[in-house]
């Protein structure tokens, strides 16, 4: 049976080198990567992650708890599993995902909590292992989060750019930090080209938004921008405009939020501020190992930058 010294010398690299490969390749080059992982296949050499969890008196188990309900959201908590799972694998890390609130379902060595609303954070408080959140909060937790402001902002002074004479923001009625900075990032660019700002909210339904549109059909001009806090109400705006004989995007525009598979689906396809959530995914479970492996000390904050993904519910005025 191969040893850690035998994949070293046919390697050509020390012990440490290997060590380091197996146990935290985010700190080494992709080339010695290569080097210390041809070594381990040709040897057919296999971490004994078992022996290591024991030694360190760790399970080598990360829980994932989605708080929030799940039948709205599948597509984008799919690539966010992905990514996480992707970098616990690189790390000998097993993943257990978690919908109910309860720590008390098995062992394991931290959490990654996302869907968090207000009301959860006393709950989250009697966690008595490391925890890094997904979501931007405002309690003092190590958090992974794509700017929700800067997204939203860039794509209200788009639509601005683009001249569309008004511009209502559909937002999601929760009163939670990530749809506050979206509908800053909209307030403070309606302001600052001295534009009149309009807000609705309604439940992340498709539903909600398109009723709003048939309800209130007469009271939209043409060259009106809906900029939407998900893409899922996007699609409801797509949807009211359509059946009331509404043209997108010469009459319409529409510009959504996420980016994970709904703005795909769409037809026109939107427009929408796309969020990397695969690579937030790959984020959150290097924040919780590196919190892991410096004793839960605290790991900050980390906002990733979303891209506007211009596509058929836009277009010049």
């Amino acid at each position: 049976m191969s040893t850690l010294n035998d994949v070293a010398k046919k390697a050509n690299v020390s012990k440490m080198t290997v060590s380091r490969v197996i146990n935290h390749p985010e700190q080494v080059t992709d080339e010695l990567k290569v080097l210390v992982f041809e070594a381990m296949e040709e040897l057919n050499y296999r971490p004994n992650v078992a022996a290591k969890a024991l030694v360190n008196n760790r399970t080598q188990v990360i829980k994932l708890f989605i708080l929030e309900e799940m039948d709205t959201t599948e597509p984008y908590y799919m690539h966010l599993l992905t990514g996480i799972a992707r970098e616990l694998d690189n790390r000998h890390y097993s993943l257990q995902l978690v919908t109910k609130n309860n720590f008390d379902i098995g062992s394991c060595d931290g959490y990654i909590m996302c869907g968090m609303r207000e009301n959860d954070y006393e709950w989250i408080s009697g966690a008595t292992k490391p925890v890094v959140l997904f979501g931007e909060n405002r309690h003092g937790y190590d958090f992974v989060d794509s700017n929700n402001k800067e997204g939203i902002a860039c794509a209200t002074q788009y639509g601005i750019d683009l001249g569309y004479k008004k511009i209502i923001y559909i937002g999601i009625d929760v009163k939670e930090p990530f749809e506050y900075s979206r509908e800053n990032g909209y307030i403070s660019t309606i302001q600052k080209n001295k534009l009149d700002p309009e807000i609705r909210r309604f439940e992340n339904r498709s539903r909600y938004a398109a009723d709003f549109i048939k309800e209130n059909w007469n009271i939209f001009e043409p060259s009106t921008l809906f900029i939407c806090s998900s893409d899922r109400l996007a699609i409801g705006i797509q949807r009211g405009i359509l059946s009331m004989g509404g043209e997108i995007p010469s009459d319409f525009g529409i510009i959504g939020h996420d980016g994970v598979f709904l703005d795909q689906i769409a037809f026109p396809q939107l427009t929408t501020v796309k969020q990397p959530v695969i690579k937030m995914g790959e984020a959150c479970a290097k924040m919780i190992l590196n919190k892991i492996e410096k004793k839960n000390a605290s790991q900050g904050e980390l906002f990733f930058t979303p891209e506007l993904i211009v596509r058929g519910t836009t277009t010049e005025q």
